[in-house]
């Protein structure tokens, strides 16, 4: 346990947003013997796109003490994914049991509306005060603590966790929202009955499906019978494309891409068409006097290798490890949390730096290739299983990896696949 607290405190630390990263970093404070407080805007069970895992959450989940509930909830079990191109002509599949550094590389294709509760129920389990539909209506922040107000009252905590996702609360309070414009995507996606698995021993594996021009599918098993099927389009030729509702648009895109067609032959649509745009951003800073940055609150990448919930959940956690030193020690200035800041930062930028690159099309040539080296493909998978700090090794090779897609603009090293002129719609 912490040391004795001021009467002058509710609670050691309020959490803002009840997603992974909220949940993560309550969790993690309560189990450190804190006294904390969750707000959650919306009343769960909750609506989200159903999400595809990585490796590396089983960490998190054993960390959190959620590994028997994951597996108990019976979620599809993800090995990796399948790469397909357009025409069903070449691809391969991404196995992350050759990935390095994976502890256990099965993971989970989950519906976030259970995948979220078990995490909600675990917050209440140790001990999070957790106040579902109460919406935070402002916080400030001085130098003996912080104050958030919500729609019933307010508290008064040490310090914060920001995990309001896209919402943003404190990226938006002081200005720290920077937008990617090279990842200006619109994504078109519901969920359908009777898409046919995976025919091999990883059924419920991912398919990552390429257009032939900047855009891409995936195919996302999220129970025995639903499918998670959407497509991401860069804005560039989403702005090319024949006028539609949403569902007019998503419908001519199934139809107009041959793999996809025919996997979507007799698939019936069960829920709406939803479109998002303008998802991929990240903040000038993470961390400031007495409140950290978590999650999607401080950036999310497109969701082309499923990242966003592997990162909000080890940013949670390890802005819970930051506050608790923090209490100890009694500094809460943004300089002592420098070290956080920077971490987010550089596990955005590596990420980044694969996200990027699939939106060009000698990345793709590369990437979808059916028999690249072994050895170099190795470290790719290493990092896209989660594993985004690896050895020297991985490291150099990625780098290898990314000359010769330089190479492959210039000289064709590879065949080339997919098509480059102004109409395919890359970012620029």
């Amino acid at each position: 346990m912490v040391a004795s607290r001021s009467m002058a405190y509710d609670f050691d630390f309020a959490v803002a947003g009840g997603g992974p990263a909220g949940c993560s970093a309550a969790i993690s404070l309560a189990q450190r013997g804190h006294k904390v407080v969750l707000f959650e805007r919306d009343t769960f069970p909750r609506f989200h796109i159903g999400e595809s895992l990585l490796s590396t959450v089983n960490d998190a989940f054993a960390e959190l003490g959620v590994t028997e509930q994951m597996h108990a909830a019976s979620f599809p079990e993800k090995w990796g994914a399948r790469l397909v191109t357009h025409d069903g002509a070449a691809g391969r599949g991404v196995n992350f049991v050759d990935a390095e550094g994976i502890r256990r590389p099965q993971t989970f294709q989950v519906s976030r509306a259970e995948f979220d509760r078990i995490l909600m129920e675990r917050a209440r389990a140790v001990g999070v005060d957790v106040r579902e539909g109460c919406r935070i209506v402002s916080c400030s922040f001085d130098g003996e603590g912080a104050t958030v107000e919500h729609a019933d009252g307010k508290v008064r905590v040490h310090a914060m966790v920001d995990a309001t996702g896209r919402n943003g609360l404190l990226a938006r309070k002081f200005d720290l929202r920077k937008d990617e414009p090279l990842l200006a995507n619109i994504a078109i996606f519901s969920h359908y009955e009777n898409v046919p698995r995976l025919p091999d021993g990883c059924p419920n594996d991912i398919r990552i499906i390429s257009r032939q021009d900047s855009g891409w599918y995936w195919l996302i098993p999220i129970s025995e019978t639903l499918m998670s099927v959407g497509v991401v389009i860069p804005q560039a030729r989403f702005l090319q494309m024949e006028e539609g509702t949403p569902e007019e648009r998503f419908e001519r895109t199934l139809v107009d891409t041959p793999a996809v067609a025919e996997l979507m032959r007799d698939a019936k649509r069960v829920w709406p068409v939803r479109v998002e745009k303008d998802f991929s951003y990240s903040a000038t800073t993470y961390a400031g006097d007495r409140w950290l940055l978590a999650g999607d609150a401080g950036s999310f990448l497109d969701p082309v290798f499923s990242t966003g919930v592997s990162i909000a959940m080890e940013s949670g956690i390890e802005a819970a490890a930051e506050l608790d030193r923090a209490l100890r020690t009694k500094r809460f200035s943004a300089r002592t949390f420098a070290a956080f800041s920077r971490r987010q930062k550089k596990r955005f930028q590596t990420f980044r730096r694969f996200v990027i690159g699939f939106y060009t099309p000698q990345f793709r040539d590369l990437f979808f290739k059916p028999n690249p080296p072994k050895t170099l493909f190795r470290s790719v998978v290493t990092v896209l299983a989660g594993n985004w700090n690896p050895s020297l090794r991985t490291r150099i090779l990625n780098r290898v990896f990314f000359a010769a897609v330089a190479l492959q603009k210039r000289f064709a090293i590879t065949p080339r696949m997919f098509e480059r002129g102004a109409d395919a719609g890359y970012p620029q």
